[in-house]
């Protein structure tokens, strides 16, 4: 029997004893009664029974001991309280169940902490009906899941979430974008946090004696423990991650100064939704002077580019001229001659079309190929990012057959290996391992046995003799399931029509006694506060009527009028979007919901169109940021920002100078030139000719922007 499976039967037989006998045991009696100990000699003994004890208190259950006054004569006693394994109630109502089983619809399969997510919900929803039967929801679609994309990828954030979970130090290489070079770390992992579709990792840098951020999806090759010690840290108590996640992407860093931006009166009420949580507002006639702290110039200055004419940098001097230094590079590099065209030979790219990992990572559950993710040869199963303990899965199964011995039912095979994502093989190997799980003198936990029905089903009998009451109840959610059940929550927010997951958060933190978010994974919030226009549009979804918007048309700087049939809320890479009909336009819309200004539900009702299809776009520009557009963009982008380029976009020429072409699809003009803004001189178009002229005109209106007073 190999090492773990002796151990899982150790643990869970110590943790029946104790709970069985209700009083408090010395060494002595586990070694005589408990399975997997008896045979193991005074020291063997020792040494495995403080492991277990190590490894149970790392999982949260935590066994209660008794000293000795005298400290000599007697020995420790130990004991389990109920408490310390079984999970409180929690009550939840019909609307908050509903919400968690449209929680699990629309992540399972995709979000990397799927497994353990359904795991948390079977535990938390004891006795109601099973999350993990919801029907098929259709007024929430998910284009962004926290997929970890890819097997590699998979891996490695799997075993980063062990090494945090175990206080590991961890080595691995990495690649620098800013010096363009792969060197070698020593970390030791403090928390993840996923933010804009990928995952990072907050850690102690030891090579740089400092806490650094690094994305997995940069460092190369495989991550190793630094050790063979069972721990080699203790994270700081003073480490607090909600300080890297509620940073602006200029903040990223040591802080060097702090910009002065007066924003116009038109955007106004945008900016202070969108981004016045990353600093101090103060109005300045109809205006607003945005005080904001940055650390890098670059992605401060490219941000205030974005915002077009409606921006003007004051201060201070050091980001103004770089501002004016980007400005004068815009219109240099959109003048009479095209950049790079002075004669470097070019070469074509092998670098082809990017292709997001989420996107094959659907396209594998969806049995694209055969039977994996672009053909790779692997399957579905193999892009599982983070299995939950067997600990876990075992004590979850022990429940469920419990129950359908109590209750005289046979279980199918079938069922159980749906219900819990397990293997055939897996469920065959958990059923002996629980048949040999006992409290001492000789009483099992349970029997059960695998026997075939005259259809030709397999199914599980379970001996309906007296069980243990330990597994009668939902034990403790262990730490990679609380995590995964709040980060799930914290993913999808306030979106979900049925029902509310913010106050089944307030529920489930009260229940574990802690934040899980606290303790190793963050979901950072794209897009702007919207919770109140998503819950706006929520009832009205519910209600089937008719919402009235004034809406932000960012393309065309213009507020304006709508009246739409909601039909789901989506997600994207940039924020939340209510997918709509709009029958002044007869097609569909989707409206950001943070540039949503105003939202009224009317009193109109409508009926859903069969043609419409609000997760049509989820596979789409949702999730890869690409347009459908009839028109393509030739964009150079200079040597210093190509390694970017590269990693984000469609490279379709490599400069000999370094500098890189890329193809941008685009639907308006003004979505380009917004895109090439952004890039702060460090993009130009070549072609078409009206694009190059559109973002020449734009760079004439900063300029007259800047020039203008500044009224403070």
């Amino acid at each position: 029997m190999a090492k773990d499976t002796e151990k899982l039967i150790r643990q869970l037989s110590l943790i029946s004893y104790l709970m069985a006998e209700r009083r408090p045991v010395t060494a002595l009696e586990i070694r005589r009664d408990v399975e997997g100990y008896s045979g193991m000699n005074e020291d063997a003994f020792a040494r495995r029974f403080y492991a277990d004890r190590s490894e149970l208190e790392s999982l949260r259950i935590q066994l209660t001991v008794e000293r000795p006054v005298d400290g000599a004569a007697e020995q420790e006693n130990y004991s389990l309280r109920p408490e310390n394994f079984h999970l409180p109630s929690i009550a939840f109502t019909d609307k908050e169940l509903a919400a968690l089983q449209t929680a699990l619809s629309l992540l399972d399969g995709e979000f990397a902490y799927a497994e353990p997510l359904r795991l948390a919900l079977q535990q938390i929803t004891w006795g109601r009906p099973s999350p993990l039967r919801a029907p098929e929801q259709r007024s929430v679609a998910l284009g962004i899941t926290a997929s970890a994309g890819g097997h590699e990828l998979s891996a490695r954030l799997a075993k980063v979430e062990t090494a945090i979970f175990r206080n590991k130090t961890i080595t691995f290489d990495y690649y620098t974008m800013e010096r363009d070079e792969v060197g070698a770390r020593r970390v030791d992992p403090y928390h993840l946090l996923f933010q804009g579709g990928q995952f990072y990792l907050l850690g102690y840098a030891h090579e740089r004696k400092a806490i650094r951020v690094f994305r997995l999806s940069r460092i190369r090759g495989k991550v190793s423990y630094a050790t063979k010690a069972e721990h080699d840290f203790r994270r700081p108590a003073d480490f607090d991650p909600r300080a890297y996640a509620n940073r602006a992407d200029w903040q990223l860093g040591e802080e060097r100064g702090v910009a002065e931006i007066l924003i116009s009166e038109r955007i106004a009420w945008l900016l202070e939704r969108h981004y016045g949580r990353y600093g101090e507002i103060r109005a300045v006639g109809d205006d607003m002077l945005f005080l904001t702290g940055y650390s890098s110039l670059r992605t401060i200055v490219s941000w205030v580019f974005g915002l077009g004419a409606h921006a003007r940098l004051l201060g201070p001097e050091e980001l103004t001229s770089e501002f004016q230094r980007r400005l004068e590079l815009l219109g240099e590099r959109h003048g009479e001659t095209l950049p790079g065209a002075d004669g470097v030979t070019t070469r074509p790219s092998a670098v082809g079309q990017r292709v997001p990992s989420a996107s094959r990572a659907r396209a594998g559950r969806r049995g694209a190929g055969s039977g994996g993710a672009e053909g790779d040869g692997s399957s579905g199963r193999d892009e599982v990012a983070i299995r939950p303990e067997r600990f876990a899965r075992l004590v979850t199964l022990a429940s469920i057959l419990i129950k359908a011995g109590r209750a005289g039912e046979h279980v199918k095979m079938a069922e159980i290996c749906e219900r819990l994502q397990l293997s055939d093989e897996e469920l065959r190997e958990d059923l002996n391992v629980l048949n040999v799980v006992n409290f001492g003198g000789g009483s099992y936990v349970l029997y059960a046995e695998i026997s075939e029905t005259e259809d030709g089903d397999e199914v599980i009998e379970v001996d309906p003799e007296p069980y243990s009451d330990n597994f009668d109840r939902p034990a403790r959610l262990l730490p990679v399931e609380g995590k995964a059940l709040v980060a799930a929550i914290d993913l999808i927010g306030e979106h979900i029509p049925e029902g509310s997951l913010t106050s089944a958060r307030e529920k489930i933190v009260s229940a574990l006694g802690e934040d899980p978010m606290e303790q190793g994974l963050q979901v950072a919030h794209a897009g702007g506060d919207d919770s109140r226009v998503a819950r706006v549009v929520s009832t009205a979804i519910v209600k089937r009527r008719m919402i009235e918007l004034e809406y932000y048309k960012e393309n065309e700087d213009e507020l304006s009028l709508r009246k739409v049939e909601p039909y789901a809320l989506t997600n994207g890479r940039e924020g939340w979007y209510v997918a709509s009909f709009d029958p002044e336009r007869g097609g569909m819309r989707h409206f950001r919901l943070d540039r949503i200004k105003r939202v009224t539900v009317a009193e109109e009702t409508f009926e859903p169109r069969p043609e419409v299809d609000p997760a049509a776009e989820v596979d789409g520009w949702l999730r890869t940021g690409e347009v459908q557009a009839s028109r393509t963009a030739r964009v150079w982008v200079s040597p210093e920002r190509a390694r970017w380029a590269r990693e984000a976009r469609r490279v379709v020429e490599e400069r000999s100078d370094g500098a890189v072409v890329v193809e941008l699809s685009f639907a308006g003009v003004d979505w380009l030139v917004r895109e090439i803004l952004r890039e702060a001189g460090d993009a130009a178009v070549l072609e078409p000719q009206d694009a190059r002229e559109a973002v020449s005109a734009a760079v004439a209106r900063l300029r007259e922007a800047q020039a203008a007073p500044a009224g403070v």
